[in-house]
């Protein structure tokens, strides 16, 4: 019960902690000081230092939503939208959500604002292509399905990966998906006889890498002949979505031996395309 009053204390506090947090603007001092000074005063000290601080009931996400609908109603795309747009992203919109939000305010607003403003936004969006934009994307790149997060092997792996069962029947396969950076640790498929993997590259690029061995890069339609009882692993170049088919062969006692993961520093020694 203890445990629980603390948690519950500290959210209470941390909650209104970010209530009462004041939003600082000096624009209008900067810009308009000495020619304007109560325009500047309204500027900062009450739009930003009173309206805007007033999270407690309107969050600062958003706020920026609002103000964002109204500059582009106004057809406004001088540096207030600009700047507005910035903020935007700070307060947690992301890219996906601001060509939404410009392509429902274009059947209101009209076509040629939201032309201005997609020009902008852009440009502010440009590098922040999230992890679900990315594997959006990427899933259109191919015909098998991402899947799902790759969870019951998840400690063999760096970064994230998901798996997609495509057939059980007659020959076991499965889709994997890695996204950038994401690689399986080292590992073993232990046969008596027999055994071993096939991987088939679908889409995107990846390394393949025996023991002792320089890697192989993966393309789609790569094929990869994995014998038994050999150290090898396999995972998405650092700058690509990356996916295979992984065929099991069939063998005599086999099993897989999971062993320790491909570091950075080995990593990052793969080439990188040019």
């Amino acid at each position: 019960m203890k445990n629980i009053y603390f948690i519950s204390l500290l959210l209470t506090t941390t909650l209104n902690t970010m209530a009462q947090q004041k939003i600082v603007q000096t624009a209008g001092r900067t810009q308009l000081g000495e020619f304007a000074p109560e325009f500047a005063h309204l500027n900062d000290d009450i739009l930003f230092g009173e309206v805007w601080s007033r999270n407690d009931l309107l969050s600062l996400r958003d706020r920026s939503l609002v103000t964002l609908t109204a500059l582009i109603s106004q057809g406004i795309t001088d540096s207030s939208l600009s700047y507005h747009l910035q903020e935007a992203k700070k307060n947690g919109i992301t890219r996906t959500e601001i060509a939404e939000i410009i392509t429902h305010i274009a059947f209101y607003a009209g076509w040629p604002k939201a032309w201005a403003a997609f020009n902008q936004a852009k440009n502010i969006w440009s590098d922040d292509v999230t992890s679900d934009d990315a594997k959006a994307i990427f899933q259109k790149s191919m015909i098998f399905p991402i899947g799902e997060p790759n969870t019951a092997y998840a400690k063999y792996f760096i970064g994230n990966s998901y798996l997609a069962p495509i057939s059980a029947a007659q020959v076991k396969f499965v889709n994997v998906t890695f996204e950038p950076r994401c690689r399986n640790n080292w590992h073993i498929h232990k046969a008596t006889q027999g055994g071993g993997q096939m991987l088939v590259g679908v889409a995107g690029r990846g390394w393949y890498q025996e023991e002792g061995k320089e890697a192989v890069e993966i393309l789609p339609g790569t094929v990869i002949h994995i014998p038994a009882n050999v150290k090898h692993w396999h995972g998405a170049a650092a700058d690509s979505w990356f996916a295979h088919l992984a065929f099991e062969i069939e063998g005599d006692n086999t099993a897989n031996e999971w062993l320790e993961p491909v570091n950075d520093e080995q990593y990052d020694r793969l080439p990188c395309r040019k």
